[in-house]
């Protein structure tokens, strides 16, 4: 039976030369072994099948992608959101708030006349696309002065692998995520930090399904025989001569029923199929320590290495505990894609070349006990670490007004459809 994992095995393994932690477990659909899935859909209304190599087979084995890597972390970014408003575990984040916008300063008037936009509320960098480099921390402002030029703002500028102090300060999940600042100063030259956790999930031996075929009854079973005279979804009538000019059916305004599509590639109009069976799916996590060790935390302009370990550990428990929160219990990835493991999650500790790999078990409560004790140790250590977040930035009047006017669009556009 393997060990539980604690925060000394994970010092060793930071300070050692451990290569990486892995987590690699089977999961089955929840309606259960046979049971179809959904996969996701991309350009072209397809699935993405490829033949990959499995071990104990001699032939390639196709394989449908379930959640790609880029997905995997947005979920372990979540988990950490919601522990982190659960008041579970505490991490820094920067917050843009959005609640309190009104283009006259009445906001009973702006209302009325519809120029408030619908509401956001509040945006932190665990949930923006591009973590701390995304143009909606860019594009907002600390006192009325742009993020990046306010003094937290430009110590980004100074970022880099000898120097990923700032990032740990202001956004943590940034050096284990990956991050870009494309966005900065320095444009294409911007600072780039690698994937520490790399995560994904693979259907194996994937069967394409049938054709989507049925239909979603309208209970009143609507016409299509009534001319309708439409303006908008929401500004229509029946017209008394089914001859008149513009006149379309019921459907024109969503009373009808609802066949399902075939899904057509445009580009080859060959038809593809919905939904999969699949052998079993199974997930890969891992989280490579050399990556963290590429990582140094200077302090004042002083680079140590205990308050290198420090760090790193934090980093090494905030990866090991975003996985667990997120993927512990199973996974809802899309409709009709719940996926429910095999076994227990358990970490592999890739230490030794040629060993066998040490295996571990964490629980979500182990994983942020650990994380806890680790940044206990990193704060002793002189390390920042807010356990609350910075004021929240203001968005600009510019931000707030691309904002309002795509909200309307977006209005247009599905009045439209």
């Amino acid at each position: 039976m393997s060990e539980a994992l604690s925060l000394e095995t994970l010092q060793q393994a930071v300070r050692g030369s451990a290569a990486a932690f892995r987590c690699r477990r089977r999961l089955q659909p929840a309606g259960g072994q046979g049971d179809k899935v959904f996969p996701p859909t991309f350009a072209g209304a397809v699935y993405a099948i490829e033949e990959r190599r499995v071990p104990g087979r001699d032939q390639p084995v196709q394989c449908v992608l379930l959640d790609s890597v880029q997905s995997q972390a947005n979920r372990m970014e979540l988990a950490l959101q919601e522990a982190l408003d659960a008041g579970k575990i505490e991490l820094p984040v920067l917050v843009v708030d959005f609640t309190e916008y009104s283009p006259t300063g009445d906001v009973e008037a702006d209302k009325k006349a519809g120029r408030l936009i619908d509401a956001i509320g509040k945006i932190t960098s665990l949930q923006v696309p591009h973590r701390l480099a995304d143009a909606i921390l860019r594009d907002s402002q600390v006192n009325g002065t742009d993020f990046r030029r306010s003094e937290k703002g430009r110590a980004l500028n100074t970022v880099s692998l000898a120097n990923a102090t700032p990032l740990f300060e202001l956004c943590p999940t940034a050096l284990l995520f990956g991050m870009w600042d494309s966005t900065g100063p320095k444009g294409g030259l911007g600072p780039k930090f690698e994937r520490a956790v790399v995560s994904e999930i693979v259907g194996i031996g994937a069967q394409v399904g049938d054709l989507l075929r049925g239909v979603r009854k309208d209970p009143f079973e609507a016409s299509k025989k009534v001319p309708i005279i439409k303006n908008s979804a929401f500004d229509w009538k029946v017209s008394d001569d089914p001859k008149a000019k513009d006149v379309v059916a019921p459907s024109a305004v969503n009373h009808s029923s609802v066949p399902f599509p075939t899904i057509r590639d445009r580009k080859t109009e060959e038809n593809h199929y919905s939904g999969v069976t699949i052998e079993y799916a199974e997930q890969v996590t891992t989280l490579s320590l050399i990556c963290l060790r590429r990582l140094r935390f200077p302090l004042n302009g002083e680079a140590n290495t205990e308050v290198d370990v420090a760090a790193r550990t934090v980093l090494t428990a905030l990866g090991l505990c975003a996985a667990t929160l997120a993927f512990e219990s199973g996974m809802g990835l899309r409709s009709r894609c719940l996926l429910w493991p095999e076994g227990a999650m358990e970490w592999e500790l890739l230490e030794q070349p040629g060993e066998p790999a040490k295996r571990y078990r964490l629980t979500s409560q182990e994983a942020v006990d650990v994380l806890k004790q680790a940044v206990g140790i990193a704060k002793q250590k002189g390390l920042p670490w807010r356990k609350d977040p910075l004021p929240p930035l203001k968005p600009s009047p510019e931000l707030l007004e691309l904002v309002r006017r795509s909200q309307i669009e977006a209005i247009k556009e599905t009045a439209e459809a």
